[in-house]
Parts: C-alpha cells; sequence; structure tokens
C-alpha cells in the first residue's frame, strides 16, 4: 500500500508532501526533497501514513546528512546575500519593484553554473536587463528575475489572515481557484473590500470553501418570503441560517419567530402547497 508524508521547508512554511519510499522518517527529522537542480532540506511535519491510493507525490530523496544541512544553511545565508543585494541595486536604478523572495541553486542548467532567482513585484511592466546584468556581475552567477502576481507575492512571503491563522496559500492551499463577489453575496457577507479581502487584496480564497454548502442549501431551503405551514398555523421565511441547517420563520398569526430545521422547513413547505 503506498505511503505519504508531509514536509516544511521552513518552520510554518507550506506543506509538501512526498513519498517516503521504504524510508520511515519521524516527526522534526530531515529529509531531502527532490528538486530540478539538487535536493533540498526539508523538515518532516506528518509521518508517513499508508494510504488508499497513490496520489504522484515525489519519492524522498533519502535522510539529510549534516553536509547537507550545512549545505542547507549557507544556501539561507547565500539567499539572505542575494537579497540585499538585489534591493540595492533596485534603489540604485530606480526600478518601481520590490523583492519578494530569492531561490539560489548552486547548479544550474547551464553547465553547473550557479543560479539566483529573484521574484518580486512591480504594479506594471519593469524594463529591468540593465538590472540583470548588473546583478550577474555582482553575484558572479547567473540570475533569472520573475515577476509575481498579488496573490503568489502573498504565498510565498506568508501573513496572517483576518481569522488569526496563516494564511491557506502560504500553509496548505496549492492552486488558486475563482473566487467572486457573488460567493460573499450568497453567504450573507458584507461586499465590503475591507472586510472579504485576503492579505494580497483580492478576495479570501476561504469564501469558496463553503460555498457549495450555501448553493445546496438555497436549492433545497424554501426561499426567503416564501410561505410554509407549521404546526403553529402559516408561517413566512423570513431568514436562512445555513452554518446551523436551519430557517428562520415569522407565524402570520401574532408575528412571533420560530426556527425549524431545513428539512422540517422543507416538509411545511410541501405541506403549504399540497393545501393551496
Amino acid at each position: 500500500m503506498p505511503r505519504l508524508m508531509a514536509v516544511v521547508f521552513g518552520r510554518a512554511g507550506r506543506l509538501h508532501y512526498l513519498d517516503p519510499g521504504a524510508l520511515s522518517p519521524r516527526v522534526g527529522d530531515r529529509v531531502l526533497f527532490p528538486t530540478s537542480t539538487s535536493p533540498e532540506v526539508c523538515e518532516v511535519v506528518w509521518g508517513p501514513e499508508e494510504i488508499d491510493d497513490a496520489v504522484g507525490a515525489p519519492l524522498c530523496a533519502g535522510i539529510a546528512t549534516e553536509a547537507d544541512v550545512e549545505r542547507d544553511e549557507r544556501n539561507r545565508l547565500r539567499r539572505a546575500e542575494i537579497q540585499v543585494s538585489a534591493q540595492r541595486l533596485i534603489r540604485q536604478h530606480h526600478l518601481p519593484m520590490k523583492v519578494s523572495a530569492v531561490d539560489w541553486a548552486d547548479i544550474g542548467h547551464e553547465a553547473g553554473r550557479p543560479t539566483a532567482t529573484v521574484y518580486f513585484t512591480a504594479p506594471g511592466r519593469v524594463d529591468f536587463r540593465e538590472l540583470v546584468r548588473d546583478l550577474a556581475h555582482t553575484l558572479d552567477c547567473k540570475v533569472v528575475l520573475t515577476q509575481l502576481g498579488a496573490r503568489d507575492d502573498a504565498r510565498v512571503q506568508g501573513s496572517i489572515g483576518s481569522c488569526g491563522r496563516e494564511t491557506c496559500c502560504s500553509t496548505f492551499l496549492k492552486d488558486f481557484e475563482p473566487v467572486t463577489v457573488r460567493m460573499a453575496r450568497d453567504q450573507d457577507l458584507p461586499a465590503n473590500p475591507m472586510k472579504i479581502s485576503g492579505a494580497c487584496g483580492r478576495l479570501m480564497c476561504c469564501l469558496k470553501y463553503e460555498h457549495p454548502l450555501y448553493d445546496e442549501f438555497a436549492s433545497t431551503a424554501p426561499a426567503v418570503g416564501e410561505r410554509v405551514e407549521t404546526a403553529d398555523g402559516t408561517a413566512r421565511v423570513v431568514a436562512h441560517d445555513v452554518p446551523r441547517d436551519e430557517v428562520v420563520l415569522r407565524l402570520d398569526a401574532g408575528g412571533g419567530r420560530s426556527v425549524c430545521s431545513r428539512a422540517d422547513a422543507c416538509d411545511a413547505r410541501s405541506a403549504y402547497l399540497s393545501r393551496g
């Protein structure tokens, strides 16, 4: 039966999944994650567990040795140096750019030449040809500049969401799915951008998580304003409480309010329609 484990490259970082193969590392152990250049050191945060179906996760490249850990620390320091140099040269060239993150590979794709990848954000297109030339000369390596969008920038930098937890994109979320204002309206959330936007300034990804539940509720429960027949008489639906799977009613006789489950409300609607 296939097995799977979860690893991170930084403390409380994004989860990545590995096939442990014949290895059985424990939580806290450091293992090697295969990449296109050389294996990278990562930490196990979820030990190997058997799963029903294979998910195509990459095979673990082995247990990290002291030499691997030392190389990882050197690379971390090198990335910090590259970021400082990139920020300094950006200021010198007066470019409207902001460095988001840096990747460093000891062995690149061109005859083993080291490669620095600088991720940045900018309000529009930027002519950074001179910057690349000066940065490559300063660092003595190949330099690749990659522009990120707002969501990818939030993912690589990490942040805290309005829920008080780390953003989904920087921990477990792998793919960005379309999120619309309609999803917020369907969940009775205010159309205030300050309240429904994430750290990236775009609509929060979590708006999509519960939206199918609201869609399913709306397709089966009586709509707001619809009349239903209850044990206490005819009533009108005045609100939906989707998290509790309940419908709020106002009785025609006396105007009192009552709450019933969606299943009971559906039966009450059927009773009212059959009576009419």
